[in-house]
């Protein structure tokens, strides 16, 4: 499985909003263990039938912290795609999702910026 990480604040939230919100897959929910012998969970999400997932890593130290939400300097960093661009955005409007732009037509398709729960953005992608 490819991954790639977000560090949010905490695990529990962070699962409610990708599978609750965004409608990933809740793939794994492990306890583990920090390099140090602390414990903390192995937990990945994944929208449904992707191969990419995401690993929802809580902020370990201050350093992590001071990550949470702009793990790419306020670019969007991270792309969901989607078949029905419109279903998506009405049903993740009305789940409360924040949209820092409004729908837009681009030549590659149909995009909004939203953030995720940490406060990174994202861009919902579409066909045209």
């Amino acid at each position: 499985m490819d991954l790639f990480t977000i560090i949010v604040e905490e695990y529990d939230p962070a699962i409610e909003f990708f599978t609750g919100i965004l409608g990933f897959d809740l793939v794994e929910d492990s306890p583990s263990l920090t390099n140090d012998g602390r414990p903390k969970r192995w937990v990945v999400v994944r929208p449904p039938g992707a191969r990419t997932g995401v690993l929802l890593a809580r902020a370990d130290g201050e350093r992590q912290r001071a990550a949470v939400g702009d793990q790419v300097a306020g670019r969007v960093g991270f792309f969901l795609r989607t078949d029905d661009f419109d279903a998506a955005y009405e049903r993740m409007t009305a789940a409360g999702v924040e949209f820092v732009t409004p729908p837009r037509a681009e030549p590659y398709g149909r995009v909004a910026v939203f953030r995720d729960i940490a406060g990174n953005r994202w861009d919902l992608l579409g066909p045209a």
